[in-house]
């Protein structure tokens, strides 16, 4: 404070010197000034004049003697109208408090008493001056401070303020002329100060304010010397707000506040509180930040604060101070207090416990999580004589328990737990982002699921990116400069969001920032580069066709237009139905496209679709291709011609007869895949070979005549003839060849007989046997089938009638001919009586069930109805007044 005063006596000096020298303005400074009005016989010593001025007010007279009429030539007194009396206006000093007017006790108490024009021509006037900016920077106030008490009352006291505003660049005059200037009057805001506010543009502001103050009370005018400041320079700004203490992760006390208004130039703080604890401390700090540590906190500690606030460089006015904040800490002190981190990390938390008013040492604090698990003590660590800290290392996702999404981590004595606790909030951040470019390189998606961190209340996720030039980092890290990214959250649970357009070869850098009203963690970030997820578009214009003569599925597609990487196919196909059972071919030839594979069943309806992905691995495969469907149609010659049998009509032994030959239609696995027509093929010995082309018959009669007759059925499609055929020989003397000893047929049920037989050797080339079967009983054809030659029992299924006739015949059939048949009418007899119990059985065992049924149900009808009846005529005992208030169904031993 001492070099203040010393610059504030050199400065009074100087301009004091201008003033009366040079006419100068007084330039208005940022702390209270002096304004000193006395007659020349009234000295003051604190105005400050230059050496070689003297004090001696007379030698002054002439020099300082002015008029209205002159304007601002004098800038140190003014000479009232109709009086002899010269008052003399100085700026004095206002760092002195024991500056005073000349006048002795009896004079003051005159002073303080009354206040008019004839006190103020004989003593005088002293005010305390103090001019500021508003710290909205639209108003320049001057406040004025006056001697006299109830200043206010005097109704003939009057303050004007006049000003002008000059621009930086603009030259002042020597002498401004009065008609430049504006006036306000001032008006009192308490009994002894006045205000005089001027409006200033913000454009304004650096600009150079002229002005002088006039007060006239009764015959007396006081006019002041010409003052000049600029507004910038002593901007008081409003109190600082906000005022806020907390306890920090670090356990000090974090004071913080913040400015009401927006300033052009920086500030500083000047912040005064008190602690009241175990010991009274106070602190008295100036910082240029917005906040201050104060260390050392304990528990049970009381805090008030205050703060104002001022320019940090260059002149300017102090604030008024805020108003006081008081801030009380609690028994238990936890830093951090809250704790929010994601799964896997280590965090710790810190404690001072205070109990029934005495500070607990850290070595008899124990930790306790959810006042249900006691945290062990290799987790503990003393780090003062009263801080103790806890260890959760590799902490795992926060399961929900009801409302509460935290664990609850309480600091405890070794007698009682304070219900005060910490929160530990632990998100599992694991995040898998995935993107896909699509198949025309225009856009870039991105997806990820929110499922692990759905269930935490008070949240929300953003996708956050850095976009680098050319490809990605090898370790891909959090950029400090991101963008958000808006996402939706689609109906299958995951996020979606959409880049368009795209730099193929940029790297994209992305995370997810997941905010919570505690803070934000980051997921592991990850890098794309678009030009490596692209997922192509499917192949177009696809095929499926059966290959003829070689019988494969051939699948053809046309590439896509994009990505021109060489890209690798793959070809799913099945059986076309409901529910196709897809099987897969690979095709790695970047320039293929067609490929053809061999399929079971070469007359089925098969689907086909295709799809495709960069051959180097990267990137998705497309999606499936429409699919293509085969059509039926012949790819091959038949397999074989069908398998035939004859009916002889009249005696075999007789030189003509007539036969009828059968043949069965082929399946499409045999004709491979249908059947146009067919030929039969005869050979005989005379009259050579001859073929006849039946159609779609399935049946021939034809005249035999010779003793050999060689037939064969040849199946006909598109393709060709069947190469593979049936020989049927009929032979004359072959037919007297009987090698079937027996023949047997058992009947199983009605569906199924087991025919079996017995040969005698013979040195024949025996090729198979045809089983012969029809019911007696009715003119139905006869039925056959084909048995190969190593057979000796058969199933033969179809629908019988056990107690029916059926005639078996069974033929062996040579490469000669068709030998002598076995033939039985009936089934064997054993088997024949068995299946007549069995069908006995069949028929009494369900009526014996039918009628037990039946009967049991009779029996519980009649039951109910005698019961009905019995119990009909009885009285209720509940009804009767003798019953009433006893309990039945409580036995009673009668002795």
């Amino acid at each position: 404070m001492t070099w203040q005063k010393y610059y504030v006596i050199f400065l009074h000096w100087e301009f004091l010197y201008a003033i009366t020298a040079f006419n100068l303005a007084y330039p208005v400074t940022p702390w209270k000034f002096q304004l000193f009005c006395m007659p020349q016989n009234v000295t003051n010593n604190c105005i400050l004049l230059p050496d070689g001025i003297s004090k001696n007010t007379s030698n002054m007279s002439v020099d300082y003697e002015a008029t209205e009429e002159d304007g601002l030539k004098s800038s140190g007194a003014y000479i009232s109208d109709g009086s002899n009396t010269t008052l003399y206006c100085y700026f004095g000093s206002g760092q002195d408090k024991n500056c005073s007017l000349g006048m002795n006790n009896i004079e003051r108490k005159a002073v303080d008493s009354t206040t008019n024009s004839s006190v103020l021509q004989q003593l005088g006037a002293n005010w305390n001056i103090q001019c500021w900016m508003k710290g909205d920077l639209t108003l320049f106030i001057c406040s004025m401070e006056s001697l006299f008490k109830n200043s206010c009352k005097n109704g003939d006291l009057k303050v004007n303020l006049s000003y002008t505003l000059r621009g930086m660049r603009e030259e002042l005059p020597v002498v401004p002329q009065t008609d430049s200037f504006q006036a306000v009057q001032c008006i009192c805001r308490a009994e002894e100060c006045w205000e005089c506010h001027v409006p200033v543009l913000t454009a304004k502001l650096n600009s150079t304010l002229l002005m002088y103050l006039k007060i006239t009370s009764g015959g007396a005018i006081f006019q002041s010397p010409l003052m000049s400041v600029q507004p910038i320079n002593v901007v008081k700004p409003d109190p600082p707000v906000g005022l806020h203490m907390e306890i920090t992760d670090d356990g000090n006390l974090k004071i913080s506040w913040y400015s009401s208004t927006s300033l052009p130039f920086p500030l500083q703080y000047q912040v005064k509180y008190s602690e009241n604890s175990t010991v009274l401390r106070e602190g008295d700090e100036i910082v240029s930040a917005t906040s201050l540590l104060v260390d050392g906190v304990l528990p049970g500690s009381s805090y008030e604060v205050q703060v104002r606030v001022k320019r940090l460089d260059g002149p300017g006015v102090w604030s008024d101070w805020s108003s006081p904040h008081v801030f009380t800490t609690q028994d238990v002190i936890y830093f951090p207090a809250k704790i929010l981190t994601s799964a896997g990390s280590n965090v710790s938390f810190h404690c001072i416990y205070k109990h029934a008013n005495q500070l607990v040492s850290s070595t008899k604090i124990v930790w306790w999580m959810n006042l249900a698990e006691k945290i062990p003590q290799s987790q503990y660590t003393v780090v003062s004589d009263l801080v103790s800290k806890v260890t959760f290392p590799n902490v795992k996702a926060t399961k929900l328990r009801g409302k509460f999404t935290y664990d609850a981590v309480y600091c405890c004595s070794e007698q009682e737990c304070h219900h005060r606790y910490a929160e530990l909030h632990v998100i599992d951040v694991n995040i898998n982002i995935s993107c896909e470019t699509d198949g025309y390189l225009t856009k870039m998606t991105c997806r990820w699921s929110a499922n692990p961190i759905q269930s935490h209340v008070g949240k929300s996720l953003q996708l956050r990116y850095h976009r680098s030039s050319l490809y990605c980092s090898d370790s891909p890290s959090i950029h400090p400069v991101s963008e958000p990214k808006d996402c939706h959250l689609q109906r299958n649970g995951f996020y979606e969001c959409i880049f368009q357009p795209i730099f193929l070869l940029s790297g994209y850098t992305m995370w997810i920032t997941v905010n919570h009203s505690l803070g934000s963690l980051n997921s592991l970030p990850t890098c794309v580069v678009p030009d490596s997820v692209v997922r192509p578009l499917p192949p177009s214009s696809v095929k499926a066709e059966m290959t003829v003569n070689i019988g494969f599925l051939k699948v053809s597609w046309e590439k896509p237009l994009f990505p021109e990487n060489n890209l690798q196919f793959q070809i799913r196909y099945g059986l076309s139905g409901k529910e196709i059972q897809w099987k897969m071919h690979e095709v790695y030839d970047a320039k293929s496209k067609s490929a053809s594979f061999p399929v079971p069943d070469l007359c089925a309806v098969y689907a086909a679709q295709v799809r495709c992905k960069r051959l180097d691995g990267l990137g998705y495969w497309s999606n499936w291709s429409n699919p293509a469907y085969t059509a039926v149609m012949d790819v091959k010659v038949p397999k074989r011609g069908p398998e035939l049998w004859r009916i002889i009509n009249g005696d075999i032994i007789k030189k003509e007869n007539n036969v009828t030959l059968l043949w069965k239609p082929l399946t499409q696995s045999d004709s491979l895949c249908s059947v146009r027509r067919y030929v039969v093929k005869h050979h005989t010995s005379h009259n050579g070979t001859w073929s006849e082309d039946v159609g779609n018959r399935t049946q021939l009669m034809f005249l035999w005549t010779e003793q050999a007759h060689t037939v064969s059925v040849l199946a006909i499609n598109s393709v060709g003839a069947s190469s593979a055929n049936f020989n049927l020989t009929l032979s004359r003397p072959m037919s007297k060849v009987n090698i079937v000893q027996s023949l047997s047929a058992y009947p199983l049920n009605s569906s199924c007989v087991i025919v079996s037989w017995m040969l005698s050797p013979n040195d024949y080339n025996l090729m198979y046997f045809i089983m012969e079967w029809k019911n007696l009983n009715e003119d139905d054809e006869s039925k056959w089938l084909r048995i190969p030659s190593t057979v000796k029992k058969y199933y033969i299924h179809d629908y019988f009638i056990p107690i029916e006739k059926y005639q078996f015949s069974l033929h062996p059939v040579f490469m000669e001919g068709v030998g002598k048949p076995k033939i039985i009418n009936s089934f064997t007899q054993d088997d024949i009586n068995k299946h007549q119990n069995d069908a006995g059985l069949f028929v009494i065992v369900p009526i014996i069930i039918s009628s037990s049924v039946l009967l049991l149900g009779t029996l519980l009808i009649s039951h109910q109805r005698m019961k009905k009846l019995f119990w009909e005529d009885v009285p209720n005992p509940k009804n009767c007044s003798w019953a009433q208030g006893l309990n039945f169904q409580k036995r009673t031993d009668i002795l």
